[in-house]
């Protein structure tokens, strides 16, 4: 069985390879997907700042 190593968590290969397809296939997801993760990444160094 292969692994792959998330940010998140371990994943297994195939997870991994359905959610790219998942990506390739809805780019409009992803898109959303990295403004979440901005909103939350400069939350945190807005909080870290103060």
């Amino acid at each position: 069985m292969f692994f792959t190593l998330s940010a998140s968590r371990l994943m297994k290969a195939s997870e991994v390879r359905n959610q790219c397809q998942e990506s390739r296939d809805n780019p409009a997801l992803l898109l959303w997907i990295e403004v979440e993760a901005k909103k939350r990444y400069f939350a945190l160094t807005k909080k870290a700042a103060s």
